[in-house]
């Protein structure tokens, strides 16, 4: 019996940045879309304050560990939106003339910080982002900001994507916003693309792609069990006239690689140049004497700090080091983080230790002192030295427990370059926090998991040059006319700063693009839609793109 096959004009996979917000704009111009998400589907007041097994923090992420990095990131209608921290910097301007490990401009040319402002200017529309004040600034942002003025460097407010008017301090938005105020993509780009008639498709984990003779492609999914993800509830097909890879750069280039031996080659970058944002990790054990003693801080109940868990995630960050005179790998910044228990505990290390120290004596007691923990969260230029081995036999991972664990196939060898930034970041919030007295501090290691990344990048990375990125500069798949990655696989390299806003940003400047290929397959498309709140003051300076077809 032959397999029905299902047909859309566009299908999209993965439902974060990349994926909602290309579903948004191609629904709402006229196309029949369907978005395929591997993770669960929940309501806002699904979301836990709990780390338990089975609640909405164990459904909704994905940690994958590979060999020499691991990855943390966001499973479920929402993608990373729903897990982030909601920081949206802008990259800084010399991010984009980086030439990292090939020793030339990594990005394309017609990218740069000046083409990029207007794009970013429709994320900051569509998901209200503002930039925070003094009086918004959590207990640890707070902290982080004296210390920095102590020891002479400036830190500034983050701009973020929350309501304030919703927010409650509860500080679980890692594990989903239950109150809305942090602007996921469930409550902007996601909703209004349903109201346009996409149709969102939660637990279908996409496996591999095969063209038809026509020049369309044919999407393989299986079914995931909603509560044990090792499971499968079934198969499909969906074939559409367009793809979109929005799936993660942890994700995206593994079905690509499952999908060579269907599509044929794939573009020699595609599973290499990987970045982990040059992301590291600090714990700082703050004396709260020393805290009301040099900083002045009060709290009006005898404690100066004690502020893990009260509060926001990141609200302040050190920007000192984003100087674009300064030599490639050297530049970084120094973001406050708070970072729940779990991976944290175990990979936070005593201070002074002569070597790592997951569990004993010393451990219990510093785990005592958890609330008076200040975390630093480095992003710094690392030098792509990620590489995607053989994909496993299905997902993106092998599953090892029913939600959340996998082991992956990555393979990250820190060069020099790398842990040159690593090294130099770590001695300032080192040089900064300890002045004094003030705390003790201490990298997490790298021993357990291999380096680590929440904000995974540049594996199917776009460029000019044919033989170090997957897609040219209209986010379009080298050789595979019709697929493209929108996600963050398709950012170049590390950005020193959390790189949702720059990811979000790319994706809205390929949709003119992906319309423009639409059209030209036969979809009936136009492109124009507005902010999904309705807004159009965002689309100043920006020029519609001519599409590839004419009469439109």
């Amino acid at each position: 019996m032959s397999e029905t096959i299902e047909r859309t004009d566009v299908l999209v996979i993965g439902s974060g940045f990349g994926g909602a917000i290309t579903a948004y704009h191609l629904a709402a111009g006229g196309a029949k879309v369907t978005v395929l998400e591997r993770g669960p589907w929940l309501e806002s007041n699904e979301f836990d304050h709990d780390y338990k097994l089975g609640s909405s923090y164990t459904r909704i992420f994905d940690f994958v560990v590979g060999d020499g990095m691991s990855v943390l990131g966001g499973n479920c209608v929402g993608g990373g939106s729903v897990v982030y921290f909601a920081a949206m910097p802008r990259a800084p301007r010399f991010v984009f003339d980086r030439h990292g490990s090939i020793g030339r401009r990594m990005w394309p040319k017609s990218v740069s910080r000046d083409t990029l402002d207007p794009w970013y200017d429709r994320i900051e529309e569509s998901l209200s982002v503002r930039r925070q004040q003094w009086e918004d600034v959590s207990y640890a942002g707070g902290l982080w900001a004296a210390a920095c003025h102590r020891a002479g460097r400036t830190a500034n407010p983050l701009a973020v994507a929350i309501d304030g008017s919703r927010c409650t301090n509860c500080n679980w938005m890692m594990a989903g916003c239950r109150f809305e105020a942090k602007q996921s993509l469930t409550v902007n780009y996601l909703p209004a693309a349903v109201a346009h008639g996409a149709q969102i498709r939660p637990l279908h984990e996409v496996q591999y792609l095969t063209r038809t003779p026509e020049g369309a492609y044919r999407v393989h999914y299986n079914i995931v069990h909603d509560r044990d993800y090792r499971l499968q509830n079934g198969s499909g097909v969906i074939e559409a006239r367009i793809v979109v890879m929005a799936a993660g750069a942890a994700a995206t280039p593994v079905i690509l690689q499952r999908s060579e031996a269907h599509l044929g080659v794939m573009p020699y970058a595609v599973g290499r140049y990987f970045s982990g944002n040059g992301e590291r990790l600090n714990t700082a054990v703050v004396d709260e004497e020393k805290a009301a003693e040099l900083l002045g801080l009060s709290r009006g109940d005898g404690r100066a700090y004690a502020a893990n868990q009260i509060g926001r995630g990141p609200t302040v960050a050190s920007w000192d080091r984003l100087d674009g005179s300064l030599p490639e790998y050297s530049r970084y910044s120094l973001e406050q983080l708070y970072f729940p228990p779990g991976l944290g505990t175990i990979l936070a290390q005593v201070p002074g230790g002569a070597a790592p120290s997951w569990f004993g004596k010393e451990k219990k007691e510093l785990l005592k002192n958890w609330k008076s923990w200040l975390t630093i969260f480095s992003m710094t230029e690392d030098d792509n030295e990620g590489v995607f081995g053989p994909p496993p036999a299905t997902g993106n991972a092998h599953r090892i427990s029913q939600q959340m664990l996998g082991r992956g196939s990555l393979r990250y060898v820190p060069t020099q370059n790398t842990w040159r930034g690593w090294n130099q970041s770590d001695a300032e919030v080192k040089e900064i926090l300890e002045k004094d007295g003030l705390a003790k501090v201490m990298p997490w290691t790298n021993d357990l998991v291999g380096a680590y990344t929440v904000h995974p990048l540049a594996s199917c990375r776009m460029g000019d040059d044919p033989h170090t990125s997957a897609l040219d500069d209209t986010n379009e798949l080298r050789g595979h006319p019709g697929i493209f990655v929108t996600d963050g696989s398709a950012v170049p390299g590390a950005l020193t700063v959390n790189p949702a806003m720059t990811i979000a940003a790319l994706a809205e400047r390929a949709i003119p693009h992906i319309v423009a290929a639409a059209r030209s397959r036969g979809v009936e498309v136009v492109y124009g839609a507005p902010a999904p709140g309705g807004g159009t003051s965002g689309r100043r300076g920006v020029l519609p793109l001519l599409p590839r077809t004419a009469g439109v």
